[in-house]
């Protein structure tokens, strides 16, 4: 009782505006790009910018928020609905590759870590896909091609830095010190 006495008290509504913004995103981001969603942005900047737990949760949110557009909005095939555990997983391990590459190059300069994290969310996510392409769906493997793995790699830098940006500004707006959540040193 009194640990959630203590979270009630120590609730920040900023914490929750960020993960609701970030859903929100991933909901226009869905309907824009479709399957590209840019879920290893989405991976990145959770590791860097929230507990695993909460960066854990909101990439599912996002992969459940895409899902729900894709099968309502966009007319995913139904075929569709297996790999969405698929995307949660791959996100997730995204999240975890992030979190572990921060720490180790965010030594260097924090700039270097953003980098590092979210190119080592978009290698997980990407690579975990391939992975379970190849042995799921191999005849699939064409849409590993370099053209479309570079646009969608584009379109999560992109997302990326945008939301990385838009963090940023956020922070100095509302005064939160420390950043919005942006780590400035390894964890």
């Amino acid at each position: 009782m009194e640990r959630a006495v203590e979270r009630a008290v120590n609730f920040d509504w900023r914490r929750s505006a960020w993960i609701a913004t970030l859903v929100a995103v991933s909901v226009g981001l869905s309907l824009a790009f479709a399957c590209a969603v840019p879920l290893a942005a989405f991976a990145a900047l959770g590791a860097l910018t929230m507990r695993r737990g909460e960066a854990v949760l909101v990439v599912l949110a996002i992969v459940l928020a895409n899902q729900c557009v894709g099968f309502a909005v966009l007319h995913y095939p139904v075929q569709g609905l297996v790999w969405s555990a698929t995307f949660a997983t791959v996100g997730v391990v995204a999240v975890f590759a992030a979190e572990w590459t921060y720490r180790s190059a965010a030594l260097a300069h924090p700039i270097v870590g953003y980098a590092a994290a979210f190119l080592a969310a978009f290698a997980a996510y990407e690579g975990g896909l391939f992975l379970i392409t190849v042995v799921a769906a191999p005849s699939d493997l064409a849409t590993y091609a370099a053209p479309i793995v570079l646009r969608v790699l584009a379109i999560n830098a992109a997302a990326f830095a945008g939301l990385l940006l838009t963090a940023r500004i956020a922070t100095g707006i509302l005064g939160v010190p420390g950043g919005w959540g942006m780590r400035q040193r390894p964890v």
